[in-house]
């Protein structure tokens, strides 16, 4: 079984732009004038009955079909490929060509706009938007944040008010209920499909580190990226994202982002800001199986059991220790370290937050501030000019800096970021997104580390890990 990003439907062979990745240990408030979901006005329990009879099966989905759908937009994006092919580039030098993607997206301001899935416009550089009613717009990308592939986009030239979605982020969704999903499915124009809700909190993806999902069995497709899930009130709960499928075609088991994810990004991207910051609270750990479970005393296999504490981060200022089982933040359950990033990551930097943890068998409520990850962000680096790392582009890992490439905050060493061809370096197989660990048997955590500790003459012992995998050798 393989996950499906939705690719979009290409208009020619494209490659989404895969994220750099540092495996193990290396490695989507104010919105403006968006509408608020019928479900903020309150908490009270909606009804939920079944079809009692059969003029009740007769029902129709098509009052909610006839609100939703005209905020949801197709989108159709262009730009150009770099084609790696070294014999050719020897003659004609660099190549590339015209690539396109068509995906799905939702009005969810009337000014214009618009959230879609990151990988529909990704690398393009132009970007038309359809409505409902077939006028067309050129949009402009606010924010995109790969990690949890969620966009927000600006139309161009609009001097009306627009139909939106409301968003509901109030995460009130119960396995059973009843779903729409709303998209342009392979280029075919807008289409409807209806589903339930197969499961809610659904982190065990491979799809994100950080991310918990909304399942369906709604038919949802390549082109559905970017599209809405609607529930019955007509509103969107969740961005139509990934699909669980062989052919690469609906199965009946696909993902949407969920709504206060949606919330988020877009409140960053109208805070002007230029990247989604994510609190963290600065451990790490791995769920509770039933074997920990009963090594731990504990009724059930529950929660995230702390295997590491970042010193002098929020959980370890609050009073979390390693051995201490995290169950819930803000009283919302977590089973792994992607449900316990997701439910922080969502959270307000600097908010205080109820960190629900069992301590050698008893239940416990620790209070902690949540804080943006620490350290430089920017993945550029600089060029190292001499030394056996001379043409070698590096930066030091930093957990800010971590948590923008989707890898484990906890990482330290020097990323290899970009690499001359012509040097040593090259020449000894070291390659892009490298981490390099250790060098001449010292820890590096700094480039001016690894700098010193090749500064005399060769050979340097080198520790690398790539691919998740450690490699140890030696430069001469």
């Amino acid at each position: 079984m393989r996950v499906h990003m939705l690719k979009p439907e290409s208009l020619s062979p494209l490659m989404k732009t895969t994220t750099v990745a540092i495996a193990a240990a290396a490695l989507l408030a104010a919105c403006g004038q968006s509408n608020d979901s019928r479900a903020q006005e309150g908490f009270a329990e909606p009804n939920r009955n079944p079809p009692t009879d059969a003029t009740a099966m007769k029902a129709s989905f098509a009052p909610v079909v006839r609100a939703a759908a005209p905020a949801v937009v197709n989108i159709a994006a262009r730009g150009v490929q770099r084609v790696r092919d070294p014999f050719f580039e020897l003659f004609v030098g660099p190549m590339s060509r015209q690539t396109g993607s068509i995906g799905s997206g939702v009005i969810v301001r009337s000014d214009g706009i618009v959230v879609t899935n990151n990988h529909v416009i990704q690398g393009m550089s132009e970007i038309r938007v359809t409505l409902n009613d077939r006028r067309e717009f050129p949009a402009t990308v606010v924010l995109a944040d790969e990690r949890s592939d969620l966009a927000i986009l600006r139309l161009e030239g609009v001097n009306e008010r627009l139909p939106v979605l409301a968003i509901d982020d109030q995460e009130q969704q119960q396995v059973g209920d009843l779903v729409l999903a709303i998209g342009n499915p392979f280029g075919v124009g807008q289409t409807v499909t209806n589903g339930i809700i197969s499961a809610v909190n659904r982190t065990d993806t491979g799809i994100s580190d950080s991310g918990s999902f909304i399942q369906t069995d709604a038919a949802i497709n390549p082109g559905n990226s970017g599209g809405a899930l609607v529930d019955m009130d007509g509103d969107l709960i969740g961005i139509n994202t990934a699909i669980f499928s062989r052919s690469g075609t609906s199965s009946g088991v696909g993902f949407a982002v969920p709504a206060v994810m949606v919330r988020q990004v877009l409140t960053s991207a109208l805070g002007g800001q230029t990247a989604v910051v994510r609190p963290w609270l600065g451990v790490k750990g791995e769920g509770v199986t039933g074997d920990v479970a009963r090594s731990l005393g504990l009724e059930r296999p529950q929660g995230v059991l702390v295997t590491d504490v970042y010193p002098g981060g929020p959980g370890a200022r609050s009073g979390l220790r390693q051995g201490d089982v995290i169950t819930a933040i803000e009283g919302q359950e977590v089973n792994d370290q992607a449900g316990l990033n997701y439910r922080v990551g969502t959270q307000k930097p600097n908010e205080e937050v109820a960190v629900s943890i069992i301590r050698d068998g008893r239940t416990e409520t620790i209070r902690a501030r949540v804080q943006p990850l620490p350290g430089e962000a920017d993945p550029r680096g600089r060029v190292i000019s001499s030394g056996p790392f001379a043409g070698v582009q590096a930066v030091a890992v930093t957990p800010a800096l971590a948590d923008r490439l989707g890898a484990d905050p906890f990482a330290t060493g020097v990323l290899i970021t970009g690499i001359s061809g012509r040097s040593y370096a090259a020449r000894a197989n070291l390659r892009q997104n490298d981490l390099i660990v250790e060098a001449g048997g010292r820890p590096i955590r700094t480039v001016e580390e690894l700098e010193r500790a090749t500064a005399g003459p060769g050979p340097w012992p080198l520790a690398i890990v790539r691919g998740g995998q450690r490699v140890e050798g030696v430069l001469r």
